[in-house]
């Protein structure tokens, strides 16, 4: 215990004051080191006489001064490595050299030529062997439990491999984690020991939780497909700790793990769901060497397309968006991404990236984008989606859901442009919100425009489920709720959803949109549905923490169920008919659905337009019902004008222009 509380004494030192004892050290190890080279070369224990006694003693005033010039006093010892060696070796040649030549001009006599190599060699020995040996020590005392580790905390490495063991080897020098073990499914590793750990089975990771107090588990299993890691994270659900992953190889910088790499167990990892290579054939069609534009580039799901846009090589990207700090920040991003070709400083004609600033009801401002810049490729995101949120503001969803929609498309038809893909979403399938009324509002008018004979642009529309992380998503929320002590709200026990990671569904968006023919409504395969409230008791578990409930009133958080919001439903779909296909993407589905004539959408949509000019709610709700195979509000006109409108004028007033 005195050791080790000298250890932490000398770890606690200042800066200066610990350069000051390797000054010392080295010149005694110097000193040693010549008296043994001596000793060695003559086979006995060696008395200098007094010549050779002080030319052993100027070994320290040569040596430190190059010592300092090289660095070895900057190097912090715990930290150092074998490139630290590497400069050792070179400081302590020259420090030999010029030893040996202060000996040869000073004429001293019987000194072996011999000693220069062997004090050479001892030199190196003791200076840099001294400083692992004090790495190691210092290393040994962290990662014992009780020394030097005041604040850390205990964790195990879930996977011996070489990921583990980089990360065992970064978290030796951390002030917060403290690597006790590892947990390995080999069982030829079980029982070995690694970077100084002992491996275990994970049966003994109660005994382990419990004696030697492990707060976390840390999953640096990044190789391992989806559905392994899904597994082991179920497994790890029941025990009372933190569990944390490393992302996967792509996302490691240089393949090398780093202590920043640790992150919370994602969601996607509990969906479990592998991820499906992009076919080149597919995902480079309607991109590479072309110009695309990107409508509401600066959202989830638009900024995600435009990186994965950029990564396959387009000739322009075009950035339309009407909220300017969400186009500066992807801006900003794309211009420093690896995968942009170019610079600023070039013609706008040339830059790879542009940023627009602009909204889709603009339909002469595109069309001057798309003739001026040669679009060959829209791919529009620009939607209002929150689901309560446009309930309370069907005006402004309707008009920039549908006429939006219809003046790009418009724009999109005259200037020639090749490809148009929606991004739509299952909330349009058999709707009881006035947001899925409107994106299924908008898949008609493209269906119907791709009826026109004489159309040069190719539409479709690409529906999917929820995408995790996405702004308005359900997970962020948990997140905060969870960090914040709770409660975690859930609208209702039954409610489910599908769900997708948004890097997955860009891409699946982008193939989808280069197999449209014209008017195709493609829907991707979003795996299992998955029940919210389950999904809020896993990231309770995995956070470490109980859920608080009648079987555990002690638990640490309590989940609430706070009732349907205006518009919300139980269950989401993604087909409104039976007749599907496959196509030739195992993740990608083609709908046959039923779509209306431009005569009676044109008629709906003079309705449309004079009922948001005189913000007639009840028409707006009335055209939608016509129009919208399956339309069921859940719900009645939320508009919180009208509301209020409503409320002061009584209760009978049926219909009101606001």
């Amino acid at each position: 215990m005195k050791i080790s509380k000298f250890t932490a004494w000398l770890g606690d030192l200042p800066r200066v004051h610990k350069q000051a004892v390797m000054v010392v050290s080295d010149a005694l190890l110097l000193v040693v080191a010549l008296w043994a080279a001596f000793s060695l070369r003559l086979g006995m224990l060696y008395v200098p006489e007094l010549p050779v006694l002080i030319l052993i003693g100027a070994a320290p005033l040569v040596a430190i001064p190059v010592f300092v010039y090289f660095g070895l006093y900057r190097a912090i010892v715990r930290y150092i490595g074998l490139k630290a060696i590497w400069v050792v070796a070179q400081a302590v040649t020259l420090y030999a050299l010029c030893w040996a030549a202060l000996g040869f001009l000073s004429g001293v006599q019987g000194i072996p030529r011999s000693v220069t190599l062997i004090n050479w060699l001892v030199a190196i020995l003791l200076i840099g062997g001294s400083r692992m040996l004090a790495r190691w020590w210092f290393l040994r005392q962290q990662s014992t439990p009780g020394l030097l580790a005041a604040g850390r905390i205990n964790v195990v490495i879930y996977g011996a491999g070489a990921s583990g063991v980089q990360l065992a080897t970064a978290l030796g020098f951390s002030q917060q984690y403290r690597p006790v073990a590892f947990i390995d499914d080999n069982p030829a590793l079980q029982g070995q020991q690694i970077n100084g750990l002992p491996v275990f089975a994970f049966r003994e990771l109660a005994k382990l939780i419990n004696k030697l107090r492990v707060q976390e588990v840390l999953l640096a299993m990044p190789s391992a497909p989806r559905s392994r890691r899904k597994a082991i994270i179920k497994q790890l659900e029941p025990y009372h700790v933190h569990v944390k992953t490393l992302p996967g190889f792509s996302e490691l910088a240089d393949g090398r793990v780093k202590i920043e790499d640790i992150k919370d167990v994602e969601i996607d990892d509990l969906l479990g769901r592998d991820h499906v290579p992009p076919r080149p054939d597919l995902i480079e069609t309607n991109v590479r060497g072309k110009v695309v534009m990107v409508t509401g580039a600066g959202g989830s799901i638009g900024s995600e397309l435009c990186r994965q846009i950029l990564k396959y090589g387009p000739r322009q990207l075009l950035l339309y968006e009407h909220n300017e700090y969400a186009l500066y920040n992807i801006d900003h991003e794309l211009i420093h991404s690896p995968f942009y070709q170019g610079s600023n400083d070039l013609p706008v004609s040339q830059r790879q990236v542009l940023p627009m600033l602009g909204t889709v009801l603009d339909q002469e401002r595109i069309e001057r984008l798309c003739t001026a810049f040669g679009v060959q490729t829209i791919y529009h995101a620009a939607a209002y989606k929150h689901v309560p949120m446009v309930e309370m503001n069907p005006v402004a969803a309707v008009r920039n859901n549908i006429f939006g929609t219809l003046k790009t498309a418009q724009a999109a038809i005259n200037t020639g442009v090749e490809a148009f893909v929606l991004i739509s979403t299952d909330k349009a399938v058999r709707p009881t919100n006035t947001m899925g009324a409107t994106k299924r509002f908008a898949e008609l008018i493209l269906q119907g425009l791709s009826k026109r004979p004489d159309l040069s642009t190719r539409f479709s529309m690409v529906r999917f489920g929820n995408v995790l992380d996405s702004s308005g998503s359900v997970i962020p929320l948990f997140r905060r709720q969870i960090q914040n002590g709770g409660p975690v709200t859930v609208t209702d026990e039954r409610i489910i959803r599908y769900f997708m990671t948004i890097p997955e569904a860009a891409e699946l968006v982008i193939q989808a949109g280069a197999m449209g023919r014209g008017g195709d409504v493609f829907v991707l395969d979003m795996g299992e549905p998955v029940r919210i409230i389950e999904l809020a008791r896993h990231m309770i578990r995995l956070s470490g923490l109980d859920v608080r409930d009648e079987t555990q009133p002690d638990g640490d958080i309590e989940i609430q169920i706070t009732g349907l919001r205006p518009g919300e439903k139980l269950y989401e779909e993604l087909l409104i008919g039976e007749n599907v296909n496959e196509t030739s993407h195992p993740s990608i589905m083609r709908a046959e659905e039923e779509a209306l004539d431009w005569s009676r959408l044109e008629s709906y949509l003079a309705r449309l337009e004079s009922a948001m000019q005189s913000h007639d709610q009840q028409v707006i709700r009335d055209v939608l019902l016509e129009a919208v195979k399956g339309f069921n509000p859940q719900c009645g006109i939320e508009d919180l004008v009208y509301k209020n409108a409503v409320g002061l004028a009584g209760e009978n007033v049926k219909k009101l222009p606001i």
